[in-house]
């Protein structure tokens, strides 16, 4: 090609650098500053481009000290290409934590990827798959990427991945695909059209659509809740379809496949060597223990495709924290009233008579079963969720045979999601009426009159919900933002209505259920935290507790339905404790009747135990077995022979099964903690890491450089800076700051005057400026455009002559950027990359004798401060020996260009240690590297 990736040419009346996908006739150009929304393709047919070089600075142009500093961030900031070892950092709006970028190299170290992220809730798996992507994408190594996700959860992926990495990918799910499909030809899959894609697993898995995604699945597949595609034997249609999908993909031994999961074990083996032989076949036949000297191979060969770390592996590494808050939990009681023991007790006692009318007929049987236990579980949740049930045909009636009422059975039971449901509700009630025909028998009768006392229990006479209000009315009292978990729809929302006439005037109440599709959810979550300052209750139901990140509107949760599996509490937690969380604390409040032997009993086997393990462990270790049988055991034992609130009925849950079931949980946690130990990936280096990642930031430009920049740069064109704290700061844009600046900034979105942070935690009132923000990027495209421009304006210039006490002797220092043209060749096909760095180099004496300086010396002279000012004929005469001299210069900053190519191609080939099997590498620096600013450091004394 004639002009290289990289290179300068003129067009249009300015110049450009070619970028990477540009031919001989297409010229994709980005404008010589300009940022990527800038990026033109010129068809050099019918357009005249030539090549250009970069003019050197003039001496007439001075700017004062701040000149250098000011120019050198704007073009650091600049970079979308950067030169560091990693090729995304200039491309992300969120600077990772260092131990984020664990699962990066490991990533690249593999070939094709093949990884488990199974660290805890809330430290951020999205990120670290987010980020292999985003650098797989960015090096060339992965064309097209598919985002594989339970349908609640695409939406919060596509925001992740455009706000955060600039990745704009379509949804994929059920309420989509007819208006993408729209925009096919003839022939044509939305798999062949669209690169990227955020696809419903509940959608793609149907026979039907599955044999097409897997015919044009992208080279790269980051699969979120992974666990649900385990295989198990005994799981419904829709699990083992989940796996089928992410069994055959797998089986393309070229594919990039990255799983994601904070509940990785189940509690069955089984099922987690299943997830893991999807990275490699053998890990299904690993031994159940990892540990001694005998399978130290295993456990190095797993160890680099498995990252499972709690916080505390995380919390200080490398000696930067990484601020989680802190976990209050505590436990609040109701007490049952006459009036709510007597509704108990006449439901239970009609729940034993239908179960034993139903003797001789097995489906029968097992129909009254279900349908009596749906009933039990939602009277024990609320009146309203009572009544729901009382007047609801069994929904287990219409299924074919045992297996399917089992399964639909345990669905709206037990803590157990629908696997077919389009939304992934879990929070709908079952039905109690299970005649067959139309008529106007006395079991209906019953019900209907049994649903009129549940009515009559509601509001004032509903001692939960007594209880439970002055449990949220403290926690608002005291500032909190509390979400309130329920298990069923009706009790949502009739919790909801409650506290919206109970709470404090000006309180926000909202409910959300698996009744709203995910997007109408998300807006009411934003509806219900406008304004950000404003006292607000959220009431949700289990569709909210799993992958969707809470922390920036709440910071307590309340269970006002115990769930029958820990790991679901742990889910509903997890969606304020988290890594970004405002406040120091956050306060877990279990709830539970202290005359309810059910919840005593679901306490003492499951969540307490659950608890103290999670203290000891610092992670969750799951049930054994299956949680589901236990909540079925305790159901049972009450609907034959128990009683609401009798403590003497021990049997619903006999002692000897306790204590089995503590047994086998106390030997998984310390298997747990065998495994912990072992993949927490102590074994990767911190050295390693901890280079790689100055590195990277020494490229592109860290947390601190934003800042100091956006700080100095607005200072500069007459905005008003107000430091609102260690790590707050306010910016007004006031009419000083020049129009084409506050309009800039402005489209960005932001207010004036506004707050903002420049790393997490954010509070909701405040804008998170990282690199890549557009205000961020204003200000350096303003700063930088300024300084270019034929007639320089803004607070830049491109040359200015400092004295100082910073230096002892007369030192230049020049502002180089340099561009490389960076190729991979794989199996006869070239990919181009373009590589951008920005350097200082110094050197002392004059510019035909120049003695150069180390690179720490050289950036240290952008802190120098002035001693006194400098006439402008003297500054000019000075700049003018160097530039009158410049091409004394020319073969130093050519040598230093190709040692700088020396050191990309040794970082590329470093982090990307499979480097040798995917391909050969070459980096090509182009010369002549543009010269931006030359500032001359004058000693204070002798001058």
């Amino acid at each position: 090609m004639e002009f290289a990736v990289g290179s300068l040419v003129r067009a249009r009346g300015r110049e450009w650098v070619v970028l990477p996908d540009s031919t001989n006739d297409m010229l994709v150009l980005r404008p010589l500053g300009g940022a990527d929304d800038e990026v033109a393709g010129i068809y050099r047919p019918l357009e005249e481009v030539e090549s250009a070089t970069f003019g050197a600075p003039s001496a007439t142009a001075l700017g004062d000290f701040r000149s250098s500093r000011l120019l050198r961030d704007a073009v650091r900031l600049g970079f979308r290409s950067s030169a560091g070892p990693f090729r995304s950092f200039g491309r992300i709006s969120v600077e990772p934590r260092p131990y984020q970028l664990v699962p990066l190299l490991l990533a690249l170290k593999q070939d094709p990827v093949r990884l488990l992220i199974a660290d805890d809730v809330g430290i951020g798996k999205t990120i670290e798959a987010a980020l292999i992507a985003r650098e797989l994408l960015d090096r060339g190594d992965a064309k097209r990427l598919a985002v594989l996700c339970p349908p609640h959860l695409a939406e919060q992926w596509q925001s992740e991945l455009r706000d955060k990495f600039h990745i704009d990918a379509e949804l994929l799910l059920a309420s989509t695909a007819s208006r993408l499909e729209s925009k096919l030809g003839q022939h044509e899959s939305v798999f062949d059209v669209f690169d990227r894609l955020i696809v419903s697993m509940d959608y793609i898995k149907s026979d039907k659509r599955r044999d097409d995604f897997l015919r044009s699945c992208p080279d790269f597949v980051i699969v979120d809740e992974a666990h649900s595609c385990a295989f198990d034997t005994e799981a419904n249609r829709g699990k083992h379809q989940r796996h089928q999908v992410v069994h055959a993909l797998a089986q393309d031994r070229t594919r990039h496949l990255v799983l994601v999961t904070a509940t990785p074990h189940s509690g069955k083996d089984e099922e987690f060597r299943s997830l893991l032989a999807l990275l490699d076949p053998s890990f299904a036949n690993l031994p159940h223990d990892l540990s001694g000297s005998a399978h130290e191979p295993e456990r190095k060969k797993l160890a680099q495709h498995l990252v499972q770390r709690r916080r505390g592996d995380i919390r200080h590494y490398m000696q930067e924290d990484t601020p989680f808050p802190e976990r209050v939990d505590r436990e609040a009681t109701w007490k049952l009233t006459p009036g709510a023991k007597s509704l108990l007790d006449r439901v239970l006692a009609f729940a034993r008579e239908t179960v034993e009318s139903a003797s001789g007929d097995r489906r029968r049987q097992r129909v009254h079963f279900w349908s009596m236990l749906a009933l039990l579980r939602s009277v024990a949740s609320s009146p309203a969720a009572a009544a729901a049930t009382l007047r609801e045909r069994a929904r287990t009636l219409d299924a074919p045979d045992d297996a399917s009422v089992d399964r639909a059975g345990r669905e709206y039971v037990l803590d157990q999601a629908p696997e077919d449901s389009p939304q992934g509700t879990i929070d709908l009630v079952g039905g109690s009426d299970v005649e067959s025909d139309t008529g106007d028998t006395p079991a209906r009768r019953k019900l209907r009159e049994l649903a009129k006392l549940a009515d009559d229990l509601r509001g004032a006479k509903d001692p939960k919900l007594q209880a439970a209000i002055g449990v949220v009315r403290d926690l608002v009292k005291a500032g909190r933002r509390p979400i309130v978990f329920c298990r069923f729809v009706p009790t949502a929302e009739y919790v909801a209505e409650a506290l919206r006439s109970a709470l404090p005037k000006g309180t926000a109440v909202a409910a959300v259920t698996g009744m709203l599709a995910p997007d109408d959810r998300e807006q009411r979550i934003e509806e219900l935290a406008t304004p950000p300052e404003g006292n607000r209750v959220l009431v949700a139901t289990d569709c909210l507790s799993e992958g969707i990140n809470l922390q920036q509107h709440f910071d307590a949760v309340l269970h006002y339905d115990l769930s029958w599996n820990p790991t679901r509490h742990e889910q509903r937690d997890g969606r304020v404790d988290r890594y970004g969380q405002p406040k120091d604390t956050i306060e877990i409040v279990t709830f539970f009747g202290v005359d309810n032997l059910i919840d005593g009993i679901v306490l003492d086997v499951l969540l307490r135990k659950h608890r103290k393990i999670r203290s000891a462990l610092g992670v969750s270790v799951a049930v054994p077995g299956d949680p589901n049988a236990i909540a079925e055991t305790i159901l049972n034992g009450l609907l034959l022979r128990g009683s609401w609130s009798d403590p003497r009925q021990q049997t619903l849950f006999p002692d000897d099964d306790r204590t089995r079931l503590h047994a086998r949980w106390d030997a998984d946690l310390e298997r747990e903690k065998k495994s912990r130990t072992l993949f927490a990936q102590h074994a990767l280096d911190p050295s390693i890491v901890a280079a790689e990642l100055k590195a990277a930031r020494d490229a592109v430009g860290s947390g601190v450089d934003v800042r100091g920049f956006v700080n100095d740069a607005l200072s500069a064109c007459g905005a008003i800076v107000r430091e609102r704290g260690p790590e707050r700061v306010e910016f007004e844009l006031s009419p000083d700051v020049p129009r084409a600046l506050r309009e800039r900034i402005t489209a960005a979105n932001v207010d004036n005057p506004f707050n903002a942070r420049f790393a997490l935690p954010c509070r909701e009132d405040d804008v998170l400026l990282s690199r890549t923000h557009p205000a961020v990027e204003a200000v350096a495209s303003y700063v930088m455009d300024g300084a270019l421009d034929r007639e320089p304006v803004g607070p830049a210039r491109r040359a200015g002559v400092i004295v100082t006490k910073g230096v002892s002797k007369r030192t230049t220092a020049l502002l180089v950027r340099f561009r490389f043209h960076l190729v991979t060749t794989r199996a006869h096909d070239e990919t181009a990359l373009l590589a951008e760095d920005c350097r200082m180099l110094a050197f002392e004496g004059a510019p035909t004798e120049p003695r150069w300086l180390d690179a720490a010396a050289s950036e240290a002279l952008l802190a120098a401060t002035p001693a006194r000012n400098v006439p402008a004929d003297v500054a000019r005469s000075h700049l003018s020996r160097v530039l009158d001299a410049f091409d004394a210069l020319r073969p130093t900053l050519d040598e230093r260009a190709h040692s700088l190519a020396d050191e990309l191609l040794a970082a590329h080939r470093r982090v990307r240690e499979a480097a040798a099997a995917r391909g050969r590498y070459r980096v090509e620096p182009q010369l002549l590297p543009d010269v931006l600013g030359v500032f001359v450091y004058l000693p204070a004394e002798g001058v």
